[in-house]
């Protein structure tokens, strides 16, 4: 049977029919308005958690490295001091204060070791970089994805729908001939069977679309949203470039094999690091000091004044034994530079062959599509010609139902198909590192206006 929907009625008073007609009908375009794939990318970018995430974390990578540069610049320090202090003589107790002010600075003159970790410094923004990339990346498929499996779910449930119908009418046919004896009670009991079947599948479809639709209003933090659907018959354009070798050519710029490389090269500094810490530090240092004690009761073996002091020197300090510490540290980051240099090709393998998958699968699902465009037609024709033949007694009510559920699933596989289609594009785009939002623009004009 199919599905029963209550519907809820309210008493109007008469009072200002034009008025609450204004606003039903302002609330009822408020809410149907339908949006647009681009739209909804849109409102996920200010909402979506694990992208604003990624934003957060790359907004915060430049403060760090301003961190590091700090330390090649001048350092100054301010220090204030005061104190008083007592002693017994044989003349009294005797007090004395004393107040002193210092300012110091410092600047590195020649610190290799701190120039290679501003370097690497620099390397983590761009891996920061690289990761807001891959961040928005995602969320272009995330909310690709859960846009066209409200649609799909959409096509399941008014297929399921229509199945449902067409199974009640042949139900219906089958107890009337019964009833007059042209038929058997076994045409009866199939279109029943049938029937109870469709009902859990139409069941089944509606709770998979409040799933999807929940996942999409989750995803763009938005309610009731209502995708606009796809125009029919879509026209898919042919992959531009043609081949594959294309696609996967710039895999080696795409986001994880960028982020890889960077971390490939902050380990090769980091080794030279470790190299350079053999080497001197030369910094400047300089003070200037002024100081005041009082002593009282004065007396002649006491005195009290003021002084001002100045200091101005270059220090160098030559490490000439570390306990090995060197040694091993070169050692440890030799094998972790080699590390990285795997990762980086792992990488690089993990990055081509998902482009590859991508191309191949993008190609199939398009003649999928073309294959069930014709299915379709021929599944519509078969169905046609059964029901005639039921009609004239050279067919039975089974093969009826048997033709109209392929007929059904034909439609059903198709939109599931094209929907594939456009998704599995962007992720092709995604593996080849060259995914941006005017792709979503381009997918937008897809759509029905």
């Amino acid at each position: 049977m199919p599905v029963k929907r209550r519907r809820l009625s309210f008493s109007v008073p008469r009072l200002a029919p034009l008025v609450l007609g204004i606003v039903v009908g302002l609330g009822l375009s408020a809410t149907a308005r339908a949006q647009s794939l681009y739209e909804l990318y849109e409102a996920a970018r200010g909402f979506d958690a694990p992208y604003l995430a990624a934003r957060s974390a790359a907004d915060s990578a430049v403060y760090r490295v301003e961190q590091v540069h700090a330390r090649r610049r001048p350092q100054l320090a301010l220090g204030l001091s005061a104190g008083r202090g007592t002693s017994d003589s044989d003349s009294g107790d005797v007090t004395s204060r004393s107040t002193a002010a210092d300012l110091s600075g410092t600047q590195s003159l020649f610190n290799r070791p701190l120039d290679i970790a501003i370097n690497q410094a620099d390397k983590s923004l761009e891996v920061a970089k690289a990761d807001v990339v891959a961040a928005e990346q995602d969320l272009i498929v995330r909310v690709a994805q859960a846009y066209f499996d409200v649609l799909a779910a959409q096509d399941t449930l008014e297929t399921a729908q229509a199945n449902q119908r067409a199974i009640s009418e042949q139900l219906a046919s089958a107890k009337r001939n019964f009833e007059v004896g042209t038929a058997t009670i076994t045409d009866t009991r199939e279109a029943q069977a049938r029937s109870d079947l469709a009902t859990a599948q139409e069941l089944q479809a509606d709770n998979d679309l409040r799933a999807k639709r929940i996942a999409l209003d989750t995803l763009v933090g938005r309610s009731g949203v209502s995708p606009k659907p796809l125009a029919v018959p879509a026209n898919f354009a042919p992959l531009v470039p043609g081949t594959v070798e294309e696609w996967v050519a710039p895999t080696d710029t795409a986001p994880p094999v960028r982020r890889a490389r960077v971390q490939y090269e902050v380990a090769q500094l980091e080794t030279e690091r470790a190299r350079a810490a053999r080497l001197p530090t030369v910094g400047l240092s300089g003070s200037v000091g002024r100081g005041h004690t009082s002593v009282s009761p004065a007396s002649p073996f006491t005195t009290s004044g003021s002084d001002t002091t100045t200091r101005i020197g270059v220090s160098l300090n030559l490490p000439l034994f570390t306990g090995f510490e060197t040694q091993n540290r070169i050692k440890e980051t030799l094998q972790l530079e080699d590390q990285a240099r795997n990762l980086l090709e792992a990488a690089r393998r993990t990055q081509a062959q998902q482009a590859r998958v991508a191309y191949f699968g993008v190609e199939s699902l398009q003649a999928q599509v073309t294959a069930l465009e014709a299915a379709e037609a021929s599944s519509l024709l078969a169905l046609e010609a059964t029901q005639l033949g039921y009609k004239v007694g050279v067919r039975v009510n089974l093969d009826v139902l048997n033709a109209q559920t392929q007929l059904f699933n034909a439609r059903r596989d198709l939109a599931r198909a094209r929907y594939d289609v456009l998704v599995n594009s962007l992720r092709l785009r995604q593996a080849a590192g060259t995914l941006m939002p005017d792709d979503v623009l381009q997918v937008n004009q897809l759509l029905a206006k």
